[in-house]
């Protein structure tokens, strides 16, 4: 997929998030359908953090400078090193679709950008800011899947009807 429809798709996700996830109530972005999942509010947060630190900052570095090595970083660690649990839903909300915003600005605003360039990671082998733009919107549509799931299995489990005259899940 040509790099001007990949960032066309971030900034529609940007929508996307935002209908799929404003007006949630407490109830629901707290819930979990298991010990050990995730969250609303964790994949919320996880995505706020991931848009700052991970996907625009890896791109934009390997935009500019392949040869600089990248900061590491623990996205299953920061769910606790953060407390993502007591976080605000509504301001984290806010602040993730601000950040998208603002990467999608600065995408937009590149003149001739050298997606080829590539990153020479120690054990993955030469990671292009392509490669990065690529998977940032195979995160997105990650955990876009995610999120509809949690809230399928968020009804199920808290309505009294079948849903099985919906289909299939």
């Amino acid at each position: 997929m040509e790099p001007g429809k990949v960032i066309s798709e971030l900034g529609r996700n940007r929508y996307i998030f935002r209908e799929l996830l404003q007006g949630t109530e407490e109830a629901e972005y707290q819930w979990k359908p298991e010990p050990g999942k995730w969250n609303l509010l964790e994949i919320l947060c996880h995505l706020y953090d991931e848009e700052i630190e991970d996907f625009r900052l890896r791109t934009r570095q390997v935009l500019e400078d392949p040869s600089k090595p990248l900061p590491p970083f623990d996205p299953l660690k920061w769910v606790e090193e953060r407390n993502y649990r007591d976080q605000n839903f509504d301001e984290t909300l806010d602040k993730f679709l601000l950040q998208r915003a603002k990467s999608i600005g600065w995408m937009h605003g590149l003149k001739n950008p050298k997606w080829e360039n590539c990153y020479q990671h120690p054990k993955l082998g030469p990671m292009s800011a392509k490669l990065f733009l690529d998977n940032w919107l195979a995160h997105d549509l990650l955990h876009i899947r995610q999120i509809i799931r949690l809230k399928y299995f968020y009804l199920s489990s808290h309505t009294k009807e079948p849903l099985n005259y919906a289909g299939d899940w």
